[in-house]
């Protein structure tokens, strides 16, 4: 069997948000960052989860849920301090990980389940979701031999420098509709998303 991790980045401060905290963000009664946890247990059953710090309001709304939390006390520092922490925090034996940004309410497990059957240990591509009309986005999953470039990875670029580097082996995936990009990271973008959606 394929053993593949996943790595919810959800270590950031969300600025943006004024003081609220997008990853506690309610979608359907549950608070964002649970719900991303389940849709991510759906695929596999190894998942890490980044935190800012062990027992804030995330780590208490990831309660009684199967996930690995892994501190990252340099979150400021940029994504890649998340993604640095989950690759050192993988499990022995894991052939690929792949990396869900947190704050993406319209991923569903489908989405992550699609991704997941298109890696093919033989040929290790790159599998990274876009939208219906081709925009790349997320969730991207790696291939272990990409592991020594994310651990290596600084600021808060994400993996992008490893994209870049790979560009020829890198894999679209499309998922429905715009489930790749919608990332919400203002109070006003949750307020669109929300009438537009009715969640």
């Amino acid at each position: 069997m394929t053993a593949i991790s996943v790595l919810l980045l959800a270590a950031g401060r969300a600025r943006r948000m004024r003081g609220a905290d997008k990853l506690l963000e309610l979608v359907d009664g549950v608070p964002l960052i649970r719900r991303q946890a389940r849709v991510a247990l759906a695929v596999t059953d190894d998942v890490a989860v980044t935190v800012p710090v062990p027992g804030d309001g995330r780590t208490e709304a990831l309660s009684g849920l199967p996930v690995r939390e892994v501190p990252v006390p340099d979150a400021d520092d940029g994504m890649a301090a998340s993604i640095r922490a989950g690759v050192a925090a993988r499990r022995p034996g894991t052939q690929a990980l792949m990396i869900v940004p947190g704050d993406m309410p319209e991923l569903t497990a489908d989405d992550l389940g699609a991704i997941v059957q298109a890696f093919d240990p033989a040929r290790p591509d790159i599998l990274r979701g876009a939208a219906a009309d081709g925009r790349p986005g997320h969730p991207v999953l790696f291939p272990a031999d990409c592991f020594a470039e994310l651990a290596a990875l600084d600021g808060d670029t994400g993996a992008r420098p490893v994209l870049d580097a790979n560009a020829a082996r890198v894999r679209l995936v499309s998922l429905p509709e715009m489930h790749a990009i919608t990332d919400l990271d203002t109070p006003e973008e949750w307020s669109d998303w929300r009438a537009r959606t009715g969640h």
